[in-house]
């Protein structure tokens, strides 16, 4: 039995240890518990479909959406239900009908390799979408995707843990820090394996500096705004996205997230701003005024990590036999997360994964 610690237990470490647990290795799980794991404050779309992204990044922002059917069926063998995930539909809006034709027509031209998880797309008027979104501005013209979901960050990696832990995987707390590739000092004692992966998001680079490693990751600061509509079941409401860096997501029992910012030059800080909570109500109420009287429930800062080009790094670390990395998932985490945790975990058990090919961590200084 092949002996694994993953580090990090956000969506990227928690992916990865159920699919090692789920194919029998003997895994340990390690987290500090730091404040600003980008998957805890996310948002939860999923609908990559109308990204304007392109590359390798976007084929797996879209293959891992259509991984959830098979995700949520793997969990439900382990006994585990709940994620919250929920296939409610993503509604794209812009005053622009101009705009939304470009959206369609990108859609469209998706369709042929991603059609059964993105379904039916739909043109409807603003009326409409105002039935499905109440609290949306009029003048909005709208497209429908069906197979457009959101799923709760937090609930899916307590899930992933939980069946991890219950295919026979362990969980421990603390710092860890490198020794080689197959060996992680946490708290001051040393764990051996045959691999390790670290999963550790914006906090990846300064993990392998001691190695004289170089991962090109960076944080990325996020802040989320949680509303509550008071006396309304949201739960059916569909994803909003206005073409532009922000969004609306509902959830159940009245429950809406806007946001988000994207801020780069903010390093590790994780505190909500007064220009943070600004930007993103501004941007909230400018497409739907009706959130206004909303309750503000809470704001919640997460750190993405972005990676160098864009492009997730997901794969065996050059020159460092046993040691891999899965970072630099970018605001697609919750998306692409569960299926590159599935595909690194084959990786490291000895399987020769191609889609890996263009997300492996390159030679760079001090490899």
């Amino acid at each position: 039995m092949q002996r694994v610690i993953v580090i990090g237990a956000g969506i990227a470490g928690a992916a990865v240890f159920f699919a090692l647990a789920r194919r029998g290795a003997d895994v340990t799980l390690v987290d500090d518990g730091a404040a600003g794991q980008a998957t805890a404050a996310s948002a939860g779309i999923i609908q990559p479909w109308s990204s304007s992204a392109t590359g390798a990044y976007v084929d797996l922002y879209m293959a891992g959406a259509a991984y959830y059917p098979e995700l949520l069926s793997q969990l439900a063998a382990a006994g585990i239900t709940r994620t919250d995930y929920r296939r409610s539909g993503g509604l794209i809006v812009h005053r622009d009908p101009a705009e939304l034709d470009a959206a369609e027509a990108l859609l469209e031209d998706r369709r042929a390799e991603h059609g059964e998880a993105m379904g039916r797309v739909e043109r409807i008027g603003g009326a409409r979408a105002r039935e499905l979104f109440p609290p949306l501005a009029e003048g909005l013209d709208a497209l429908l995707v069906e197979g457009g979901g959101r799923v709760d960050g937090r609930t899916l990696c307590d899930a992933l843990i939980a069946a991890g832990r219950a295919l026979g995987g362990t969980v421990r707390g603390g710092a860890a820090a490198l020794r080689g590739d197959t060996e992680v000092v946490v708290d001051g004692e040393t764990l051996s394996a045959d691999a390790v992966v670290v999963a550790t998001g914006a906090w990846t680079h300064a993990l392998f500096t001691g190695l004289g490693l170089d991962i090109p990751v960076q944080p990325q600061r996020g802040q989320i705004t949680h509303l509550r509509v008071e006396g309304v079941d949201t739960a059916a409401w569909p994803s909003v996205f206005p073409l532009s860096h922000h969004y609306l997501v509902a959830f159940d029992h009245g429950r809406v997230a806007v946001g988000a910012t994207r801020e780069s030059e903010a390093g590790f800080d994780a505190r909500v701003t007064a220009q943070g909570q600004l930007e993103v109500l501004r941007d909230a109420l400018s497409v739907a005024p009706g959130l206004a009287d909303a309750t503000v429930i809470e704001t919640r800062v997460g750190l993405r990590p972005l990676a160098d080009g864009g492009t997730p790094v997901v794969g065996a670390v050059p020159g460092m036999p046993g040691l891999f990395v899965a970072t630099g998932y970018g605001a697609g985490g919750l998306t692409m997360g569960p299926l590159l945790g599935d595909l690194l975990a084959r990786s490291v058990l000895g399987e020769s994964i191609r889609m890996l090919d263009a997300t492996a961590p390159r030679p760079a200084s001090g490899i």
